[in-house]
């Protein structure tokens, strides 16, 4: 896993195998990316409310998987797209300091806020998205 994605994970209170253990047993969907048949991110969607149609939407990877970045533009909004099918609104916390994964969530369409706050002393920023469905 990154650095920067075992920070997030850290700062969240989990270790990166517990991180990547819940996300796979919580999520509705969820995908493993797989690199010369080598496991180098997973993503998916945990429902918060279905009544108000929200997700959490999360990503880890490695940084292999960021060695494709063509690909991650590429396949990012329809993964998106299938993991937040029925909900209306996406949304999660990125570390401030992550500037990949906050370009990448701005090219998938993702409105990223300037305002920090901190979560275990780490500043974090919140991002989401309000689908048409």
């Amino acid at each position: 896993m990154r650095a920067i994605d075992r920070i997030e994970c850290e700062a969240m209170g989990h270790s990166p195998k517990h991180a990547l253990r819940q996300g796979f047993l919580n999520s509705d969907r969820c995908w493993t990316a797989l690199v010369d048949g080598r496991p180098e991110a997973m993503f998916g969607s945990v429902t918060v409310s279905a009544l108000d149609r929200r997700a959490t939407v999360w990503f880890l990877g490695t940084d292999e998987v960021y060695r494709h970045a063509k690909l991650l533009l590429a396949w990012g909004p329809s993964l998106i797209r299938r993991a937040v099918d029925s909900r209306w609104m996406a949304e999660n916390l990125v570390s401030s300091a992550n500037g990949k994964a906050i370009r990448l969530l701005q090219a998938w369409g993702f409105t990223v806020e300037p305002e920090e706050q901190l979560v275990s002393g780490v500043p974090f920023r919140h991002f989401w998205m309000i689908r048409d469905v």
